[in-house]
């Protein structure tokens, strides 16, 4: 596939382990790997302006096919100058192709080859969505990396369930392949396969064959304790390029993504950090705080005072446990910027750690064996 905008390059690597730090090079600006990606599903990260994206160290951010298809539509994005221009964002942007949304509603949808036939949550008009619909919304939209159509299976699954998902995944990717019209976006294909390894292997060689710009590994955090998503990354990411983006979907916790890292993973997206915004929580230095918490009532401390964040360079515990008990949407925005910020800062400091070789010795607690953590 022609994909003369975009390329990967390989800057360092870790001695240790198959730790990279590199550069992802797209027609909006490089992003510097290994890095979390915060979500922005509705072309909007929840409560937070794109200017406190940049300033929270963001440089790609994810939209969603489903979620902008349903409201407010990809014509009127199309016609607004595309995602960039829409949401007032000028750095890279990706979009999920909708699959794990579409799968996710078990109760109203139906699965047949031509793709999938659902009621839309929001006015019961029935959608179907293959991968050529799929495809047709991303180029509308007009991300820089847009995502196969693919089929999620749930965990647990019988074997001969994800055995057809992962087959009829493939079949799909081809489609996508062929109904791809935009040069200046990077289609990445997934790699499925649930918790059976040889599955994950087959469906790897044949995404390698395909020569496409990106890669991603799916069908994880999808219910799976740590420590088969641990398995599945480690057996599977070794049978992806070395000179191809790496994109491990969902997963954005400490230790999910210094062990993904070790295992040569590159990008990262998950919605926690604005989801435990809007709990109260914050995510500071590896640990989870409940800023509802009464010992945070007479704090007048900075959250975390080694933080360059916005929040943490403003604020103290105490407004922060104020706003919260006074339900004041400030909290969910500050809280947010700070838990983005945090996130950000991590992988940015184990790719600072691979340049140096210091990986391992540096962030040896997270490559620890996965446990319970923030």
């Amino acid at each position: 596939m022609a994909t003369p905008q975009f390329s990967f390059e390989c800057q360092a690597s870790c001695s240790h382990t198959q730790a990279r730090a590199g550069t992802f090079h797209t027609p909006h600006g490089p992003v510097h790997t290994p890095r979390f990606m915060p979500v922005g599903t509705l072309a909007n990260v929840k409560t937070v302006t794109p200017a406190q994206l940049h300033d929270a160290g963001a440089q790609m951010v994810l939209a969603n096919t489903y979620h902008l298809h349903l409201q407010p539509g990809e014509d009127l994005v199309a016609a607004a100058g595309g995602l960039h221009r829409f949401m007032g964002w000028d750095g890279p942007i990706l979009t999920d192709s909708g699959g794990f949304q579409v799968f996710s509603l078990s109760k109203i949808r139906t699965i047949a080859e031509s793709g999938v036939t659902f009621r839309s949550p929001r006015d019961g008009r029935v959608i179907n969505m293959g991968p050529e619909d799929s495809i047709r919304i991303q180029n509308h939209l007009g991300a820089d990396v847009i995502m196969a159509f693919d089929e999620c299976p749930p965990y647990p699954a019988d074997r001969e369930a994800v055995e057809a998902a992962t087959d009829r995944t493939y079949r799909w990717l081809k489609r996508c392949i062929d109904a791809h019209q935009r040069s200046d976006q990077a289609l990445f294909g997934i790699v499925q396969g649930g918790v059976h390894l040889d599955l994950r292997r087959q469906a790897a060689e044949q995404l390698v064959q395909l020569d496409l710009p990106g890669y991603a590994i799916g069908g994880v955090s999808v219910g799976e304790p740590p420590e088969l998503i641990e398995k599945i990354v480690q057996a599977t990411t070794p049978l992806l390029p070395l000179d191809k983006p790496r994109y491990l979907m969902g997963v954005g916790t400490y230790r999910e993504m210094a062990q993904a890292i070790a295992a040569g993973m590159d990008l990262f997206d998950c919605v926690i950090p604005t989801r435990l915004a809007r709990h109260g929580a914050a995510l500071v230095q590896g640990e989870r705080w409940n800023l509802k918490n009464q010992k945070f009532r007479r704090d007048l401390t900075p959250l975390d005072e080694t933080c360059p964040c916005y929040t943490c360079q403003t604020f103290t515990r105490a407004y922060l446990c104020h706003l919260i008990h006074a339900h004041e949407l400030l909290a969910y925005t500050l809280l947010s910027i700070h838990n983005i910020t945090e996130l950000i800062r991590f992988t940015q400091a184990i790719r600072k750690a691979i340049l140096q070789n210091q990986f391992v010795t540096q962030f040896e607690k997270w490559l620890e064996p996965s446990t319970t953590d923030a």
